[in-house]
């Protein structure tokens, strides 16, 4: 079964009940997103490492090496 038949199987079952529709599949993606980046970052401060620019440092490392290597 898809997410959509499962979806309009849930749909109908409340309707049904007189319940409130369930929301659509996909509505609320990006919410779960960034409710995880901030518990990411959460996580770094409790840690005691940067909350931000964490990748950005770490290519900024690597790249003038390689750069180097190369020339």
């Amino acid at each position: 079964m898809s997410i959509t038949h499962h979806h309009l199987l849930d749909t109908y079952r409340a309707q049904r009940l007189g319940e409130p529709a369930p929301p659509a599949p996909g509505i609320n993606d990006w919410q779960v997103v960034r409710e995880w980046r901030d518990h990411r970052q959460y996580r770094s401060v409790l840690a005691e490492r940067p909350a931000h620019g964490r990748i950005r440092q770490a290519l900024g490392r690597w790249l003038p090496l390689r750069s180097r290597s190369t020339g």
